[in-house]
């Protein structure tokens, strides 16, 4: 996801801070929460389309695979792109997918994660780790409905996971940012009511309906 740039906030609801979210706790419910739903995922179901309108299920598990690992060497200090380069997942995307997310989670359970700074060299950022972590919920919150509503099944969050997401784009741009090609969320759905799940899905340019 590109490093939000403006002071444009989500809608409002209960408060939770980044200074006080265990977020490496909440990052590994929205990666297990992932695993989970890709492990329903079969063959016949990775030509399927997605809310990213772009990919294929197969696609879309290959970037979030990719995204993995790229999170995980950057909270090692590695300013690697080839760790951010798009990854095959071979005959077996749920497994590698499986096998991906649990590289990433093994890379943030190390002893100072959160005091790191990552070299985000897809963005050309340096992030400090707590920031970084709260990108890395959102991603995986967003993608794992994703996944989900391609699959036609339903999901559902812890509330604190929520939440955080939403502290977590408040600050993520609205506007015409949002139809700079390569961005990774489309502009905002208009959308009232709901659940906050729901409104945080339509803020990042998500129908909630979809594919209706």
């Amino acid at each position: 996801m590109r490093m939000p740039t403006n002071s444009e906030s989500a809608p409002s609801g209960a408060k939770i801070t980044l200074a006080t979210a265990d977020l490496l706790a909440l990052d590994a419910q929205a990666v297990h929460k992932s695993i989970e739903i890709v492990s329903r995922a079969t063959p016949e179901d990775m030509t399927k389309p997605t809310p990213c309108r772009a990919w294929t299920l197969y696609g879309l598990l290959a970037h979030m695979a990719t995204q993995h690992y790229g999170f995980a060497a950057a909270s090692r200090g590695e300013a690697d792109h080839a760790a951010w380069r798009l990854r095959w997942l071979g005959d077996d995307p749920v497994g590698a997918y499986r096998e991906a997310a649990e590289h990433v989670l093994k890379a943030f359970a190390a002893d100072g994660v959160l005091d790191r700074t990552f070299p985000m060299v897809e963005f050309e950022a340096e992030v400090p780790g707590h920031q970084a972590v709260s990108f890395h919920i959102v991603d995986y919150v967003v993608h794992s409905w994703d996944v989900a509503r391609t699959l036609g099944i339903p999901v559902e969050f812890e509330p604190e996971l929520v939440e955080i997401s939403h502290e977590v784009i408040a600050i993520a741009p609205p506007g015409e940012a949002r139809v700079v090609p390569g961005v990774p969320f489309g502009p905002v759905v208009p959308w009232s009511g709901g659940s906050r799940l729901d409104q945080l899905l339509a803020f990042l340019g998500r129908s909630p309906n979809w594919p209706n």
